[in-house]
């Protein structure tokens, strides 16, 4: 099984509605409990503003802090989740599941495996 990230993009700008939320967390609760129990589900999270951000960047001997997002854009991660799959057109299927229930876009990526203590 190959680990897969499913990365949520939202634009930036205010949130939807309450009831629009409302909707989103119930389909994301339903989905996160079907990942569950077909076993696919390691892990998610949705974070804070992208304001909240501070990116560290190696210069010369020293490491830079800046505060707010790497890159400025009209939308940036709003949260994950990383699922097991056997190949990446059963990832694929969740991120549309994903997809449907968030409204957003999201991006499938497998990660790649470096080995390591426990492997």
């Amino acid at each position: 099984m190959t680990q897969y990230l499913l990365s949520v993009y939202q634009p930036d700008g205010p949130a939807p509605e309450p009831d629009v939320l409302a909707k989103i967390g119930d389909d994301l609760d339903a989905l996160n409990q079907e990942m569950v129990s077909a076993g696919a589900w390691v892990f998610s999270g949705g974070l804070c503003a992208p304001a909240t951000a501070t990116v560290l960047r190696a210069q010369g001997g020293d490491v830079l802090l800046t505060d707010g997002p790497y890159t400025e854009g009209k939308e940036h991660l709003g949260g994950f989740t990383i699922v097991e799959a056997p190949d990446l057109d059963a990832a694929l299927e969740w991120g549309r599941k994903l997809t449907r229930a968030t409204t957003l876009p999201i991006e499938v990526r497998p990660f790649v495996h470096h080995g390591g203590a426990g492997d």
